[in-house]
């Protein structure tokens, strides 16, 4: 087992709690809608085989990441796939697509904050995204330890957010379970969802170079970052069918909790909210953050402003065709995941062994991974009957 040096070392608990936070978010909260479309047989067996699935394919990352020394993705795909005299040109091509999606992303989880700031205080849309950003964009310009460190707080606290959703559900009025199979294409548009809620591919190659290389370590991070993910997913589901029964819409789980239980659950969603999206913020920034400095060398703070105020400068202006160019984004992202594992099966080749992956990372896996992510692409276009 080799040593990673990386910018900070990062303990297990910190580690596995970016994965946590890079993957939770809206898309849970917009699971138990697509759920109340299936059986609750379906909505076990898809997200078994999600979780398996998208564990595979983050210990993947981590190998490939792992093989190049801690890089991040586009240096990764640089070094495995790239040859010849086109090799800086197509490199600064993937760096600009990779790069467009997480601008997409972040510009949505700044537009995001500010919508909450102004339902909660009533501040003007510029002035409230003007805020967000600069407390959320200041963990990030101290480094990937403080990142972690809040993290770390941020998902015990959204931890403790729901166990008091759960107990008010449990101890009020509800409906009961209502939910049914309705259309084949509902269990690919809840596929879909579950596989974006789980997914924290960026964050990997931080939970490398955090854990310095080692290899249980960094294969525990990701198994129960992602665990605690379902146990998350699994949780607001249970609680939104079980208190609102056939009555759940397409508003988001907490939109319908706090029409069930009262009022105080919006002041509740407020703060998950703002915790779920933050967490996502410094994830994705300090993942575009390293990006965008091994590419250029800038330095972390230079190559930081570079990376999130252009996303600060796109959420003021309000583009509205953003939604559209989210879409975008997210088809580049899958194209972006399939050429990284194309990048793992000749690291895989070229490596003396398989220090994270093992038989895991072979070449039926790796082509499963694949179909899923197309698959997962399929789900998010698909109509939701």
């Amino acid at each position: 087992m080799k040593t990673i040096k990386g910018e900070a070392k990062l303990t297990f608990t910190e580690a596995t709690s970016i994965i946590v936070g890079h993957g939770v978010g809206s898309g849970i909260l917009s699971v138990p809608y697509l759920a109340s479309r299936n059986s609750w047989r379906d909505i076990l067996w898809l997200i078994v085989v999600c979780y398996c699935i998208n564990l595979i394919m983050h210990l993947m990352i981590a190998e490939l990441s792992y093989n190049n020394n801690g890089a991040q993705f586009i240096k990764c795909i640089e070094a495995e796939l790239f040859k010849g005299r086109v090799k800086q040109i197509v490199t600064w091509v993937a760096f600009a697509f990779l790069g467009l999606s997480v601008i997409a992303n972040v510009v949505g989880f700044i537009t995001g904050g500010g919508a909450v700031l102004t339902a909660w205080l009533g501040l003007p849309g510029w002035a409230a995204m003007l805020i967000y950003y600069a407390v959320a964009a200041t963990v990030v310009l101290f480094g990937m330890k403080l990142v972690g460190i809040c993290e770390k707080i941020s998902v015990f606290a959204m931890v403790a957010v729901m166990a008091v959703l759960f107990v008010a559900t449990l101890i009020n009025e509800h409906t009961g379970f209502a939910n049914k199979f309705v259309a084949p294409s509902n269990l690919v548009a809840l596929y879909s969802m579950i596989a974006f809620s789980l997914s924290a591919v960026m964050s990997v190659p931080q939970v490398v170079k955090g854990l310095e290389g080692d290899t249980k370590k960094i294969r525990a991070s990701i198994a129960c970052g992602t665990g605690i993910n379902v146990g998350l997913i699994l949780l607001i589901t249970f609680m939104t069918l079980f208190a609102c029964g056939s009555e759940v819409t397409g508003n988001g789980a907490l939109v319908d909790l706090s029409g069930k239980l009262g009022g105080w659950v919006g002041v509740i969603g407020f703060i998950f909210s703002l915790l779920a999206l933050s967490t996502s913020f410094w994830a994705n920034t300090l993942n575009l953050r390293d990006i965008i400095n091994e590419q250029t060398k800038w330095g972390t703070r230079a190559s930081y402003l570079v990376s999130s105020l252009p996303c600060l400068a796109i959420a003021l202006l309000g583009f509205s065709n953003f939604v559209g160019f989210t879409r975008i984004a997210s088809v580049i992202q899958v194209l972006t995941g399939i050429g990284i594992i194309c990048a793992y099966h000749n690291s895989r080749k070229r490596a003396s062994g398989s220090e994270i992956c093992g038989r895991f990372g072979g070449l039926a896996f790796q082509v499963i991974v694949c179909v899923s992510s197309v698959l997962a692409t399929v789900g998010a276009l698909a109509k939701v009957l």
